[in-house]
């Protein structure tokens, strides 16, 4: 029996732990062939040694979302071996400091949104042509509720900041490609899971209370299916529904 993303070549960025981590093997399972980004080599090595393990492909590529000239180098590469790229996951985050906007300092704020924003859409520059070649483009942003919650959280500033830009990315993306190409561009807003980034914003709380990146992994690797319809939307996970950003005129 085929498999869902059979032969398929999928990016996932933030790929050595967490969500990440979760996603990476989950596409790999699907079929796909998974080019995992993270800077820790050691940490790449052991999802090497898991995705293989299943009889998954995955090319490790130790990199620094921060260097962004070796993003676009990154995307030449993919040109190279494969003339196209089917699944781009824009995975990798920091928290950046939990404090009052006042106190931030600008090396704290130009990090967060070098990470979380920049990168992203420097591969999506860098991306876009391979993204275009594949007879199903699909990009996955992580975002998060602090971007677009009713009531935002005091002291969250740069992380939910940056996280209400991705939203942006992401319907600005869709837009741009809507129409014109097979390319769909989706947000997902995770919600609480247990990872080493909501343990350090949250250091009270039950880990164990919390669901798993492995959880998520299959909803995202949906989102990446061939027939998947819809594009410029925000996937809840904590919700399990598909919602837009605006409320309808």
């Amino acid at each position: 029996m085929s498999l869902l993303l059979d032969g398929r070549i999928a990016l996932v960025t933030g790929a050595s732990r967490g969500i990440g981590r979760a996603v990476a093997i989950e596409l790999a399972r699907a079929g796909a062939h998974v080019i995992a980004l993270a800077r820790t080599q050691g940490a790449l090595e052991e999802l090497d040694d898991a995705v293989r393990g299943e009889g998954g492909e995955v090319t490790l590529a130790p990199c620094d979302v921060k260097d962004f000239p070796a993003l676009d180098r990154l995307g030449a590469a993919i040109f190279e071996r494969w003339g196209k790229l089917d699944i781009f996951i824009g995975n990798a985050g920091v928290l950046g400091p939990l404090t009052p906007l006042a106190h931030v300092e600008p090396r704290q704020w130009d990090d967060v949104f070098a990470v979380n924003v920049t990168a992203n859409w420097r591969l999506i520059r860098s991306l876009d042509p391979l993204l275009r070649a594949a007879d199903a483009g699909r990009v996955i942003l992580i975002s998060s509720g602090a971007g677009h919650a009713a009531n935002f959280k005091a002291y969250w500033g740069p992380y939910a900041i940056s996280k209400a830009a991705i939203d942006a990315l992401v319907r600005t993306y869709a837009a741009e490609t809507a129409n014109i190409s097979a390319v769909k561009v989706m947000a997902v807003n995770p919600g609480p899971l247990r990872t080493r980034m909501r343990a350090s914003a949250m250091p009270g709380e039950d880990p164990m209370s919390l669901r798993t990146p492995e959880e998520l992994a299959p909803k995202i690797v949906a989102l990446c299916a061939p027939d998947w319809p819809l594009t410029g939307k925000l996937y809840d996970f904590p919700t399990d529904r598909v919602l837009s950003f605006m409320p309808p005129a």
